[in-house]
């Protein structure tokens, strides 16, 4: 680094690094891993990524801890997450062992990335797969480049973990039923991109989308799934267009781990009357404290935090998640790869 980087006070944001991995997929076989130091890619004017949208990455952190030691945070279930993406827009899914060989890798080249201990900030890691093959036919490609870039990054939300306000629009949905929600595709992000633009304007943190089919049911929470505490029940949306959050998967096991009945079902809006707490989670927010839910359309108003502050469940299981990242507690369930 040419100049020391203000840890504790990172946006969540691209900061370049020493080097990126990238692996190539040619002739019915995957390449060597290569290390590069470029922040660009070669590509053909008709690659499959450009036209038809084969493309789709996944998003982990790395921590450092107390002991020094670097963490990174269920590798094995964002392995398995981008072999489901893959084979859901037909791209050949890169082997859960390849997967892991390179995010160790990139981590190691860029160690002095990762950042201290007690920042607040952590090393956040992007997989990235996209269609390589020049053809200008709708069909899958035939070649495909995996790179993995890293950044330092901090808190999603600017506010870090303090309670914004979201609210709901009908007017947009970010996928159709039985689309691609369930996999981490490019497009599905674009397809928010309206939406959300247009909530910031309005002064909220995200959009809570509801089902694209009824309109009744809670579904995704922009960039992020939901979950709400409701009578000491951890609550969050059932639904094919919703991607599965290996945070939200995380939080569910903490939950039930300090005694919390667990429910992943339909959630109608009407239920938000009756809730005390909620968030928005994923691995770049991991757990987003809701102060507001403003439905637009009704004008109804839903407040969680008249105090500006957490909700008690919520800050337990947000500082509890932290501490098994940070491994300042015990990883019973096996979530963390410490490197040598």
């Amino acid at each position: 680094m040419e100049k020391e980087l203000d840890w504790g006070n990172l946006s969540f944001g691209y900061i370049p690094t020493d080097y990126n991995v990238r692996c190539y997929y040619r002739d019915g076989k995957w390449g060597d891993i290569e290390v590069s130091q470029s922040e660009t890619v070669n590509l053909h004017i008709a690659a499959t990524a450009l036209h038809y949208g084969q493309e789709i990455f996944e998003g982990l952190k790395a921590f450092r801890g107390k002991d020094g030691k670097i963490r990174i945070f269920r590798l094995e279930e964002n392995a398995k997450r981008i072999i489901d993406s893959a084979k859901g827009i037909m791209m050949e899914p890169v082997p859960a062992g390849l997967f892991a060989e390179m995010v160790k890798k990139v981590v190691k080249l860029n160690e002095r990335f990762v950042p201290p201990y007690g920042s607040g900030a952590s090393l956040y890691i992007r997989p990235l797969e996209i269609g390589i093959s020049a053809q200008v036919g709708v069909k899958p490609a035939s070649e495909y480049l995996f790179l993995i870039l890293v950044s330092p990054v901090g808190p999603y939300f600017k506010s870090g973990f303090k309670p914004t306000n979201i609210c709901i629009m009908r007017d947009f949905d970010r996928v159709a039923p039985k689309g691609t929600g369930r996999w981490k595709v490019g497009g599905n992000y674009a397809a928010s991109l309206a939406a959300g633009e247009k909530a910031h304007s309005m002064g909220y943190s995200a959009v809570l989308y509801l089902d694209p089919k009824e309109k009744k049911y809670l579904d995704e929470c922009g960039p992020a799934n939901f979950f709400a505490i409701k009578d000491g029940r951890y609550i969050t949306p059932a639904s094919e267009s919703i991607l599965p959050s290996i945070t939200n998967m995380s939080l569910m096991q903490l939950a039930q781990d300090m005694g919390i009945e667990v429910e992943r079902r339909h959630i109608t809006i009407d239920e938000l009357a009756h809730i005390q707490e909620a968030a928005a989670c994923g691995t770049a927010a991991v757990a987003s404290p809701v102060g507001e839910i403003d439905d637009i359309d009704t004008g109804d108003k839903y407040v969680l935090s008249a105090d500006g502050q957490p909700g008690p469940v919520t800050t337990a299981l947000y500082n509890k998640l932290r501490a098994v990242q940070l491994g300042d507690e015990e990883d019973v369930h096996g979530w963390v790869t410490v490197l040598d």
